[in-house]
């Protein structure tokens, strides 16, 4: 039972279906669900209904909680279905400024959040693999319990975290913290 106060809403009662408490017992599932709450509170206004995105949310915990899938690319694919969500969604499948079919590119524009074809300018984007390209196409498409499947190179994932990560800065107020001090923590024990 909730009911809204003055100022927050109030729980009187509930019924816990799952409390996640495993995360406690490892740093990398405490931080990515850390993250990915974060980047619900940045991404959604104040008391925002999204049934969809509450759905993929409770799939990724679980999905942290088996560890059926590789974190980095949960987080990809996460943050793909919150941009989506929000209106800032990528076009993998046409051009983003002539809107021809693509079957392959190497350049995404983060003016129009989209691939480029080899006929159109290349301006305001970034180079890619074609292999990113590809991932990309999957993660966009793909529902989050087939993630298993794919595997993606290290190269391809820090290119998939540096695109969607200007992408994210770019449209949101400020910036999800918890995987960049994780980052960080990481970098300093493997200099250790």
């Amino acid at each position: 039972m909730v009911y809204r106060g003055k100022s927050l809403y109030n729980i009187t009662e509930g019924e816990l279906i799952d409390s996640f408490q495993d995360f406690l017992k490892d740093i990398d599932s405490l931080t990515y669900a850390s993250y990915f709450c974060e980047l619900i509170d940045i991404a959604l206004q104040e008391e925002e209904s999204n049934r969809e995105l509450f759905k993929d949310f409770i799939t990724v915990l679980y999905l942290l909680k088996t560890k059926a899938v590789d974190f980095e690319i949960l987080a990809r694919a996460f943050e793909i279905k919150v941009l989506r969500a929000t209106g800032y969604g990528m076009n993998i499948e046409n051009c983003s400024i002539c809107k021809k079919k693509l079957y392959k590119s190497n350049y995404i524009n983060l003016q129009y959040y989209g691939g480029v074809c080899e006929d159109c300018e290349k301006v305001n984007g970034m180079n890619i693999s074609y292999g990113t390209y590809n991932a990309l196409r999957y993660l966009n498409k793909a529902p989050l319990d087939k993630l298993h499947r794919l595997t993606i190179t290290e190269d391809s994932k820090k290119e998939l975290y540096k695109i969607l990560s200007l992408i994210i800065a770019n449209n949101y107020t400020r910036r999800p913290k918890s995987l960049e001090i994780f980052d960080y923590f990481k970098g300093s024990e493997k200099n250790e």
